[in-house]
């Protein structure tokens, strides 16, 4: 017979193991010697320890379902429990036995985190579908609808909740985005009917533009021009493939027009500029005519100048001012001349201007008496009173007779 701390086999050849509740066969063993025995059924032993080994580890570093650990403890327990190996077989029982209560806290602690997972998803979820909700009412199309496209990305990634739970928020969270797209093709499908429409009013400016650019009534129809491009602008944009197309013919013919009207202006600015040499010379010759000292001949050689003057052109507009207030200048004075000459020659207003003067004076020679008298006889208030009523007459005197003085005196 033959035996070990945890195993014997007795003279028949049946092995046994030794455990709390006594001795358990193990088995029979017929092909050699006792100690061969025990080393067979000693190996089955460590076989056994380290399945044991290998699956607390797994439990201990992998995410190994609670209920395939289970098993696999269960299928481990029932091979200790059939004593078909030689060792300490309740020590195994012992790690196994804690190795369940290590996958039971686990599976509790595996239970609080997925809770945990379900209420954050819960929570972003009710976010997202609030935000989409927000942004079905939206009017920036497109980075509400980028926006609206990230969350579908970020909904895919987080857990389900429970079907009811989920499937609310996704009907809340498809209807926004289902609305927000109703919106925006209704949007688009208005803005492609103002499009259209404005591609038609744009085709009839285009049309008349085209007609004008041959046109030589140059303010007219330079005015027309403006008033088109206003009614271009109030117009909107007609589609993209149009609207480039419409505004090349457009201003093609906007530059047909003014380009022409350039090269006539041009010509014409050249031949003002000569006008204008022409009429300075002319201003010249008039101004020699100043001062007036002879009306009659400056009056036919004004005469002269300002025919000669009316031939030329045009000049220049912002020279004009000032060339022709020289020649107004010199008529001005011819004229002030005839205005002098006429008074000196009217006898009517001769007679009105002497009848002035001697009324005046006798006014004057009146009121003199009087501030002499009131002196006299002491009356200094009313004399003064008299002098400054004096005085004025005296101004209104002095007045008339220079006008007289001009008819000769």
């Amino acid at each position: 017979m033959s035996s070990d701390p945890w195993g014997r086999v007795d003279e028949t050849g049946t092995v046994y193991v030794r455990t709390a509740d006594g001795e358990k066969v193990v088995g029979s063993w017929q092909a050699g010697t006792p100690e061969e025995a025990l080393a067979y059924f000693e190996r089955k032993y460590e076989g056994l320890v380290v399945e044991i080994g290998l699956l607390e580890r797994r439990v201990r570093t992998t995410d190994l379902a609670a209920k395939d650990a289970s098993t696999a403890i269960e299928h481990l327990r029932t091979q200790v429990d059939e004593h078909h190996a030689v060792g300490d077989l309740g020590a195994l029982r012992v790690r196994l036995d804690k190795l369940v209560s290590t996958v039971d806290s686990r599976r509790e602690e595996r239970k609080v985190q997925k809770a945990k997972q379900t209420d954050e998803a819960r929570t972003a979820k009710d976010a997202l579908v609030a935000e989409a909700e927000q942004l079905a009412q939206s009017d920036q199309w497109r980075s509400a609808g980028e926006r609206l496209r990230a969350l579908v990305d970020i909904w895919k990634g987080l857990p389900r909740l429970d079907r009811k739970s989920d499937d609310e928020l996704w009907h809340r969270f498809s209807h926004a985005r289902s609305a927000f797209s109703k919106r925006r093709k209704a949007h688009f499908a208005s803005l492609d009917a103002q499009r259209e429409d404005a591609r038609k009013v744009k085709e009839k400016l285009v049309a008349e533009a085209e007609s004008l650019s041959k046109s030589a009534d140059w303010g007219p129809t330079a005015a027309r021009y403006r008033e088109l491009m206003e009614s271009w602008k109030a117009a909107g944009r007609a589609q993209r493939e149009s609207e480039d197309d419409l505004w090349n013919r457009f201003r093609g013919a906007q530059d047909v027009f003014f380009a022409a009207r350039s090269e006539v202006f041009a010509e014409r600015d050249a031949e003002q500029v000569e006008n204008l040499k022409l009429k300075e010379e002319l201003a010249d010759e008039a101004e020699k005519l100043l001062p007036i000292t002879d009306l009659k001949a400056a009056r036919a050689a004004f005469r002269s100048l300002n025919e000669r003057w009316e031939a030329v052109g045009h000049v220049p507009r912002d020279a004009r001012p000032k060339v022709e207030g020289r020649m107004h200048t010199v008529e001005r004075a011819i004229q002030e001349s005839e205005e002098g000459e006429w008074r000196r020659t009217n006898p009517e207003a001769r007679a009105r201007a002497a009848g002035l003067t001697g009324q005046l004076q006798a006014a004057v020679d009146k009121l003199r008496g009087q501030v002499d008298a009131a002196r006299a006889t002491g009356n200094n208030a009313k004399a003064d009173k008299l002098a400054r009523e004096l005085e004025g007459r005296q101004a209104l005197l002095d007045q008339a007779l220079k006008g007289l003085e001009e008819f000769g005196g």
